[in-house]
């Protein structure tokens, strides 16, 4: 049966990605699910829920709300406790049983705003994608209602696409110290350690640092609207960082020196994935190549490898053989049998299983990485 997880994981829902961008924007989230299903978006899929809160809600959407379409419930409920919580702005997203029984979320993020007078999004989620999808259209969301034209900032980069689902928490501040070292100052980092107020500002930047898929569609927006080039990538290892930097500086889009026939193949997130495959070409003379398991778009892929699910990534290796694969730990029980597994854990398929081993990836000597 095609599309089946059999021995790995799957990949955080998108109703998960959009729950990890908006997590520190001081808006509110509300999932339209069933109750106890507030779990799985804000901690297992989620590691900053210990120590900074953030307003995630679930509906508690019950068999008999379902079966006779009670919205009501559900937009009251989101009134009240927009009137005690008082948030900058509200999210509504859904979950399986509303894409099944069809709710608008349109409408009920519409009256949702008309009652409270917050301003109120619909996210078009149904708990069936994965995070990339749900991030993207959260973080484009939020780019589209609150940038605004401004004084261009010399230098200035929005980092777009930063969420813990693939960064190591931490990995933010890495990324400003990496910026200011290459002569950059950083507008906003969409979302980790950032505040509403800088996505407000986001317009005064003259270039865009994509460092996940989940951030394109921000990008693109920006790029339309107030010509603000973007680069895809993430500073990785020494030579790859400074030639990512270098096309900052000149907004132009960077080449990934990609191998057909790799002796190492990075599975994972296609930009994060692509960057360390470059990394290791250009700083240490190995041919690799990534394999996207992700939705990404063509001209972030770019000649590498596309794996939907558990049994092409298996037939893929299989086709490939590589000497090593850099993956989540869970990937060695689908790996050919003579294949070294190189640890990278990512938050998004493994969870909290492996988090004592993430790593901040961003400027470090990529030897280190695949010893």
């Amino acid at each position: 049966m095609k599309n089946v997880s059999r021995i790995i994981p799957c990949y955080a829902a998108d109703t998960s990605g959009v729950c990890s961008a908006l997590y520190e924007l001081s808006g509110m989230t509300v999932v339209h699910d069933a109750s106890g299903c507030n779990s799985t978006y804000a901690t297992h899929d989620e590691p900053r829920w210990e120590d900074k809160r953030s307003d995630i809600y679930i509906s508690a959407l019950t068999e008999m709300d379902a079966i006779m379409g009670n919205d009501e419930k559900f937009i009251n409920d989101t009134v009240s406790a927009a009137k005690d919580r008082k948030p900058l702005f509200m999210t509504v997203c859904g979950s399986p049983m509303p894409m099944m029984t069809g709710v608008d979320f349109d409408a009920v993020a519409e009256e949702i705003e008309k009652r409270s007078g917050i301003r109120t999004f619909a996210m078009h989620t149904n708990g069936t994608r994965s995070y990339i999808e749900g991030a993207d259209e959260a973080f484009a969301a939020v780019v589209r209602e609150y940038a605004r034209p401004l004084e261009k900032i010399k230098n200035g980069v929005d980092v777009l696409g930063l969420t813990p689902l693939d960064f190591k928490l931490g990995s933010d501040v890495s990324i400003k110290k990496w910026l200011c070292e290459n002569g950059f100052e950083t507008v906003m980092t969409l979302a980790m350690g950032d505040t509403l107020e800088s996505v407000k500002k986001a317009a005064a930047a003259e270039v865009s640092l994509v460092v996940s898929a989940a951030g394109l569609s921000a990008a693109k927006y920006l790029k339309n609207e107030y010509d603000i080039p973007y680069i895809c990538g993430v500073p990785t290892g020494r030579a790859f960082s400074r030639k990512l930097a270098d096309a900052l500086k000149n907004g132009e889009k960077i080449a990934y020196p990609l191998s057909q026939t790799p002796d190492v193949l990075v599975i994972g997130e296609s930009i994060q994935a692509l960057s360390i495959a470059s990394s290791l070409t250009e700083e240490l003379g190995i041919s690799a190549n990534a394999v996207c398991t992700l939705p990404c778009d063509e001209e972030i892929r770019n000649g590498a490898f596309k794996a939907d699910c558990e049994e092409d990534i298996e037939a893929l290796l299989s086709e490939l053989s590589p000497e090593t694969v850099i993956a989540d730990p869970f990937y060695k029980y689908i790996l050919p049998e003579d294949t070294r597994l190189v640890a990278l854990p990512h938050f998004a398929f493994s969870g909290r299983c492996f988090e004592r081993d993430l790593k901040d990836i961003i400027n470090t000597d990529i030897g280190e990485l695949i010893k």
